[in-house]
């Protein structure tokens, strides 16, 4: 093989599928990211449930518009750095390459968390089913580590594959949640019915509204991800961009109307009791109650595919950070290489898969609680460190701009940005203060401190292995946030 043939295999190599996602393709990756049934049936409920606020689709619409300030300024960005790693360039970019690896590690640990709590929740939404229809009751363990295997198969796979997949999930978990809407508005309830008070700011800035916003800014975690895909995308400065401000557009208004779908039909007065004591089965409920059995049983089948298209999506996305860092070599290089055939990231995924089974293995034999150590746990923590990631990404945004001006208007790069990260700061704050309710803990509980200084804990390491980098490795250092620029520099 000749030296030219040789850079041109390695920078292939290093490089993900181009021009197989559209617009379509990446608003399916995202929505199924956010997982709009298991946030309906789940983070909704609890959110009437923990804070007992009825301001719960006012809580939206404030965080939907919150995220659209932040998406003005990521989007905008996104034409000017296109990376697989998003926050991990971004923050590189715009804070410098310190803070990006430092972001890298939040990331790693914030999206691997993701992708475990789901597979503590998928056997309690299939039990049911499997004893219904055939008469069995596996244990949870089994049931994940079938959906475990499906997930790593899938993410070896070619990624405009998994989007068609995902585009048959979510399209059809969509469907549901809008006839269960429809069928909540044809039912108030007798006594508060259509009440507007749910969008009165009075019922909303209320005792625990603090506790609603930290829980509902859940509900969004992987709309940001759409910035993961650019390199495969078709003309990502055009598909990204219209990928993020759609799919925040359509769940923001989703969940807005779904969360006022549910407590129309219940009632003002009664809605935390009857979220706390039934839980996600409040909406199978109703749906038995207005659209009859066939439907919620359908509505429960959806539920299952709504958390393993949630899997797919996360799998997916954090499999292409493992691989931008290794690319740059940030992690072992080997890590920066992708399927010779499908163009997927190989051991990013496959890392994510072993990672995945030995979470399995050790919660299955310690006879842990996967419904509650484990999904609420686990989603907990991995939702509050995106809120770090978007935080830190926003005042990047404004960082890299306000170090580069005249590339864009100041609405853009600055004021937007700028907003944006006071209010995301804001939210966070929320966040930490009101985690002991996020988690379920009593206040005094050493795991409300304990799980975000991990963070901590992983943002000093990044920094730690940035200096390490610069002092010993400046070629490695120098590369940090050059997506698949760093793989051509290293084979030139």
């Amino acid at each position: 093989m000749s030296l030219t043939e040789h850079r041109t295999t390695s920078a292939v190599s290093a490089a993900l599928a181009k021009d197989r996602l559209g617009v379509p393709s990446v608003v399916f990756f995202v929505m199924s990211a956010a997982a709009p049934l298991l946030v309906t049936a789940g983070v909704v409920t609890t959110a009437y449930a923990v804070t007992g606020v009825t301001g719960v689709p006012l809580a939206y619409i404030l965080l939907g518009a919150i995220l659209g300030l932040f998406a003005v300024g990521f989007v905008t960005m996104s034409r000017y750095v296109v990376n697989a790693g998003a926050f991990y360039a971004y923050t590189a970019k715009g804070l410098g390459r310190p803070v990006g690896v430092a972001t890298a590690w939040v990331a790693l640990l914030a999206y691997n968390a993701l992708v475990l709590g789901l597979y503590g929740i998928i056997g309690s939404a299939v039990e049911p089913l499997l004893g219904d229809w055939f008469g069995i009751s596996p244990p949870w363990w089994l049931i994940a580590l079938v959906f475990w295997a499906l997930t790593g198969v899938l993410g070896l796979m070619r990624v405009d594959v998994n989007g068609k997949i995902l585009a048959v999930l979510l399209l059809s978990e969509i469907a549901f949640v809008i006839v269960f809407d429809i069928a909540g508005f044809f039912h108030p309830a007798a006594a508060t019915g259509f009440s507007p008070e749910v969008f009165n700011p009075g019922n909303f800035f209320a005792p625990g509204f603090g506790a609603l916003l930290a829980i509902c800014v859940a509900s969004f975690s992987g709309f940001e991800s759409s910035v993961v895909f650019a390199e495969e995308t078709k003309n990502p400065k055009r598909t990204v961009p219209l990928a993020t401000y759609l799919a925040l557009a359509v769940i923001t208004v989703l969940y807005t109307i779904s969360s006022w779908a549910m407590i129309v039909p219940v009632g003002t007065d009664e809605i935390a009791e009857a979220a706390g004591e039934q839980g996600p089965g409040l909406l199978f409920g109703l749906a038995e109650q207005h659209l009859g059995s066939t439907i919620s049983t359908i509505g429960s089948v959806l539920f299952a595919t709504s958390i393993v298209a949630a899997m797919i999506a996360f799998h997916n996305t954090t499999s292409r950070y493992i691989f931008a860092l290794g690319r740059e070599n940030v992690l072992p290089a080997a890590f920066g290489r992708t399927h010779p055939r499908t163009g997927a990231p190989l051991l990013g995924s496959l890392s994510q898969s072993v990672l995945g089974l030995v979470a399995i293995v050790i919660y299955a034999i310690f006879s842990s609680d996967p419904l509650v150590e484990m999904f609420f746990t686990l989603g907990s923590f991995g939702g509050f460190g995106l809120l770090v990631l978007l935080t830190t990404t926003s005042v990047a945004v404004f960082a890299f701009f306000a170090k580069n001006p005249g590339l864009k208007n100041a609405w853009r790069t600055q004021i937007a940005p700028g907003i944006a990260s006071v209010l995301l700061f804001c939210v966070l704050g929320l966040a930490l203060i009101n985690f002991d309710k996020i988690l379920g803990v009593e206040p005094d509980s050493l795991l409300r401190w304990l799980l975000p200084a991990l963070y901590l804990l992983g943002i000093g390491l990044g920094i730690a292995w940035a200096m390490f980098l610069r002092a010993k490795r400046s070629e490695i250092y120098a590369n940090i946030g050059l997506g698949a620029q760093a793989a051509v520099r290293r084979s030139s």
